[in-house]
């Protein structure tokens, strides 16, 4: 299983972070009595920070598992070939963080 954060907005992807070794990293810091180093809560925190700094793009964060064999990769494809899919798929299977989505006219906008 493969876990990722994925932010998008109106205009289309911004980023996708595969966390899955990221949490096996954390697991194996606090076994080992090290101090967990925090990295993916940063990144999360950062995704929404900017998320709110520039709320006039709309933006969406989430985290997503996928099944083994689905890369950061694949996803970055879905969202450049049909970005509206991809979106609608990630809002029904992931774990909506932050959300500040609505749905305006704009012909600018990918991502309703």
């Amino acid at each position: 299983m493969n876990q990722f954060v994925i932010s998008w907005c109106q205009e289309g992807l911004e980023g996708i972070v595969p966390i899955t070794d990221l949490e096996k990293e954390e697991a194996w810091n606090i076994l080992q009595g090290k101090k967990a180093s925090g990295k993916i809560n940063s990144i999360i925190n950062m995704m929404i920070l900017r998320a709110k700094v520039n709320s006039q793009r709309r933006y969406e964060v989430y985290v997503m598992d996928a099944t083994d064999g689905i890369t950061e990769d694949d996803l970055r494809t879905l969202f450049t070939e049909s970005p509206q899919a991809a979106a609608d798929l990630i809002r029904g299977r992931g774990r909506k963080l932050f959300s500040d989505r609505v749905r305006p006219d704009d012909e600018r906008i990918v991502i309703k």
